[in-house]
């Protein structure tokens, strides 16, 4: 394939989807335009960060690169549970309660090691030859066992707490919502987050930003929803951010 780079580390931003982002790379490098290209491991709309692009013959070793462990950068949003856990999708409780850092220390330190995860409700993983988000937004959730996974936490640990008053939260809940295109039902979810957040304008919520190290297949808005739940205060993951992939990095990822 000429002399193009086969592995590619491409930074993928907040609100597009990985196809978007290959695209994107595409338009911008006319090198690449015909030589057949995967990504190696998905991100979220709502996340950023590395995102592996194999072009060429590197492709047959996606299995590979899809074995390597992660690390992420990401905000924990206390008091608020969405059906998607994370910004984009609709709200179905809001508590107003929010954890001591002593407590949020303590389940940290117990999440460490192996142990199964649900894949979200809201994700591409398929059962029965059907995507679990297909299943979701045709109401079928509730009829189908949601499979697992083994994952493993190596590390996981808080970086540091701020506040955020309901009226600045709506408009970035707003803003970045409205940078994602296709059908995730936006027009419902903002219209869900204005009349819920509205009467909390002046109210203060309190974000958690977190790292963690983390192994393949590792669903970090699924931890957030469920140190939410261990907490009886419902959580949401505010902000995903991907650090690495193995030894590929967010600093040494290409921007355009």
């Amino acid at each position: 394939m000429g002399s193009e780079q086969q592995i590619l580390n491409l930074y993928k931003r907040a609100g597009e989807t990985p196809l978007e982002r290959l695209n994107r790379f595409r338009k911008a490098h006319k090198e690449y335009e015909n030589i057949p290209m995967t990504y190696a491991g998905r991100l979220d709309p709502m996340a950023g960060g590395v995102l592996i692009v194999l072009a060429g013959e590197t492709r047959f070793k996606r299995e590979e690169f899809l074995l390597l462990p992660k690390e992420y950068e990401f905000e924990c949003l206390w008091g608020i549970s969405t059906d998607t856990y994370d910004s984009l999708g609709l709200i179905v409780d809001i508590t107003g309660s929010f954890p001591e850092e002593s407590e949020i220390k303590k389940i940290t330190q117990g999440l460490i090691g192996k142990r199964e995860q649900k894949y979200p409700l809201y994700s591409s993983k398929t059962v029965g030859g059907k995507s679990l988000f297909s299943i979701a937004r045709d109401g079928e959730g509730e009829d189908i066992e949601i499979p697992k996974k083994e994952i493993e936490i190596f590390s996981l640990d808080i970086l540091l707490s701020r506040t955020i008053r309901g009226g600045e939260l709506l408009g970035s809940v707003v803003k970045t919502v409205g940078l994602v295109q296709g059908d995730f039902r936006q027009a419902e979810t903002l219209a869900l987050w204005k009349s819920t957040l509205e009467p909390h304008e002046t109210e203060k919520f309190l974000i958690t930003k977190m790292k963690a190290r983390v192994s393949s297949g590792t669903y970090i808005r699924s931890l957030v929803h469920e140190m939410g739940e261990m907490l009886g205060t419902g959580a949401l993951a505010y902000e995903i951010v991907r650090m690495s992939v193995g030894d590929y990095t967010i600093e040494d990822s290409l921007k355009d």
